[in-house]
């Protein structure tokens, strides 16, 4: 008699564990440039900063059930040296030179304004997600300035909810891309050389 009411607890259970399956994810994606920028620079010094606008570091959550359990979310520090990289390295693309103490030089500010991750709201399953990112440059040369927002989106559909690996694999790419966008936009690289 004892075994009919531990396997409907059992059942029950694990019923419970499915539901709560999808854990917060962590991410820590890597972004890149991606294709070639025209060089524009004589190698003239660039003071290069990057920030982060965002309100929060939870880009959202991965839905389901209980899609308050499962928040996905990109660390500043995990995030911030990558984009510095990046920065600098399209920075010296465009035929300049990086420098964080050069005095008088042109400055560029690369901002992440948004990164978000959206999940339908209703039903059991996730089966697909919406990614996007937006940045912001701001350029300023002498007296000139310059600002621009630069974005990019992803939609994905799942056959089973995604794991750290692919939804930091989704983030990475929807960031390269939006960064790639800002830096061909070629009035950062004109204001740069004026």
């Amino acid at each position: 008699m004892l075994k009919r009411p531990l396997l409907g607890l059992l059942a029950a259970l694990s019923l419970t564990l499915v539901g709560c399956a999808l854990s917060p994810q962590q991410l820590s994606p890597q972004p890149k440039l991606t294709g070639p920028l025209t060089p524009v620079g004589q190698g003239q010094p660039v003071v290069v900063r990057v920030a982060d606008g965002r309100p929060s570091p939870v880009l959202g959550t991965r839905g389901g059930i209980y899609a308050e359990t499962s928040a996905i979310s990109v660390q500043s520090q995990d995030l911030l040296p990558r984009l510095q990289a990046e920065a600098e390295a399209a920075v010296r693309l465009l035929g300049f030179t990086p420098s964080p103490n050069a005095y008088n030089a042109p400055q560029l500010t690369l901002t992440l304004a948004d990164l978000k991750y959206q999940s339908p709201k209703e039903g059991v399953y996730v089966t697909e997600a919406t990614i996007s990112a937006s940045f912001r440059v701001d350029v300023q040369n002498s007296t000139r300035r310059y600002s621009g927002k630069y974005g990019a989106s992803l939609n994905q559909r799942f056959g089973t909810a995604p794991n750290q690996q692919t939804n930091t694999k989704l983030v990475t790419d929807v960031l390269s891309d939006a960064l790639t966008r800002a830096f061909k936009d070629p009035t950062i690289g004109q204001l740069l050389a004026q």
